[in-house]
């Protein structure tokens, strides 16, 4: 029997995407004890604000790309939740879906820690059930503790602690994994790609890869349920001979 995993930071309400990936797999890694990304999607995601996109954040204390995604805290205090919670109740009150969603994102928001990890890793699991996801996660720092190993060998090296005899990644990482490293080791290597349809949105244009937030909004749970099957699982070509492995 396949036991599939994927690996991934924590992500502030990713699109939807990220739920395909959880979708696709037995077990997710929570990726915790890896750098911060200043700029990436860790504590900032974007949403439709009078028809363009905007980013909503969530304040850090002292963040640093030096720092592991598990040792930040965010700004104690509910001046941010106050204003995150304004912020998506003026922009999404009159959507068709908002009634439904609202106490879950409020429940999620109003989530009593200054915890980074556990803020994110809380909110993925309300999310996930909420879409009725079965996946089983994990942080990879209390799971599978770091040693000397990192990049693609880490990554392997959770697979086979785990038991993984296939490993799916999100399409980016295309240029960071070999196929026939991860065979090496016993496990099957594939790439996610997102085929999600667009939906009705207060825009001109369609805008893709918006939280999961605007989806919801807009779709409501049972359709953006449906939408998590909207993906195809890609067999990735051979990197270059002078691909450095370690």
């Amino acid at each position: 029997m396949m036991h599939c995993l994927a690996i991934m930071q924590p992500y502030l309400f990713p699109y939807i995407g990220y739920w395909q990936l959880m979708k696709a797999v037995d077990r997710f890694v929570i990726y915790d004890d890896v750098n911060y990304i200043k700029g990436g999607w860790i504590n900032r995601n974007r949403i439709l604000i009078q028809g363009a996109p905007a980013y909503m954040t969530i304040p850090l204390v002292q963040a640093s790309p030096n720092m592991t995604i598990q040792t930040l805290r965010m700004q104690s205090g509910t001046r941010w939740r106050d204003k995150l919670t304004r912020m998506l109740a003026l922009t999404y009150a009159r959507s068709p879906h908002f009634e439904l969603v609202w106490p879950t994102l409020t429940r999620i928001i109003d989530y009593d820690t200054d915890d980074l990890v556990a803020f994110l890793t809380n909110q993925i699991q309300v999310l996930a059930q909420c879409l009725g996801l079965s996946t089983v996660f994990e942080r990879a720092s209390l799971s599978y503790p770091r040693h000397r190993a990192s990049g693609q060998a880490r990554v392997i090296d959770i697979c086979v602690q785990a038991g993984a005899t296939q490993y799916i990644n999100a399409l980016g990482g295309r240029s960071l994994y070999d196929k026939a490293t991860f065979a090496a080791r016993g496990v099957d290597l594939r790439f996610l790609a997102c085929r999600m349809p667009p939906y009705s949105q207060r825009s001109d244009t369609f805008v893709p890869q918006l939280s999961i937030i605007d989806t919801l909004m807009a779709l409501g749970v049972q359709a953006t349920a449906h939408c998590l099957d909207a993906y195809d699982l890609i067999d990735p070509a051979p990197l270059p001979l002078a691909y450095d492995a370690a």
